[in-house]
């Protein structure tokens, strides 16, 4: 009897080792980095991971293909020209996938104070979501919020490290209008 248990065991074991789609995603379902498999064929065209092809209605295909953040200077809440660049995809995909709404996450590095951070952090997303707007997304499909600091991607005291943590983020969720 203890060796049934041990070969299924070990069955199940090796099944699931063997499956290389496992996480989803293709590839093991990690990814992201300059060597990692994806193809290109345009912002919005079709992508592949390995053997597999990303779908492109999906949010993964949104998060890593169109771009989820825009980036800004320090002390600011103006979009850069790269920042309009990725928001202008941003808001094609959106059109183009009606089905989703979105949150628009506002932050900003460590230095100065809480509640400065917060307020910056809600003028950025403000900032991310007008834009948006503009290129023809229904407002009733986005929602902000801000984290100011409390969130940061990294935790630094060097300006390369700050700049990662000066963004917005744009959030995809399935779903109607938001309130």
């Amino acid at each position: 009897m203890k060796k049934i248990g041990t070969a299924l065991l070990l069955m199940i074991a090796m099944t699931a080792c063997t499956n290389a789609d496992r996480f989803g995603g293709g590839a093991g379902g990690m990814g992201g980095g300059p060597n990692d498999g994806f193809g290109s064929s345009g912002p919005l065209g079709s992508e592949t991971i390995g053997q597999g092809s990303l779908d492109p209605s999906s949010p993964m295909y949104f998060q890593q293909t169109v771009g989820d953040r825009v980036l800004f200077t320090i002390d600011t809440s103006t979009l850069t020209d790269d920042g309009r660049a990725t928001l202008a995809g941003q808001a094609l995909w959106l059109t183009r996938n009606p089905e989703y709404t979105a949150i628009i996450e506002g932050h900003a590095d460590e230095q100065g104070t809480r509640e400065y951070n917060l307020a910056l952090g809600a003028r950025r997303a403000s900032a991310a979501r007008d834009y948006l707007v503009s290129q023809g997304v229904s407002a009733s499909r986005l929602r902000t919020v801000t984290y100011g600091k409390e969130r940061p991607i990294e935790v630094c005291s060097s300006e390369a490290c700050y700049a990662k943590n000066r963004r917005a983020v744009t959030v995809i969720a399935a779903g109607g209008a938001l309130s």
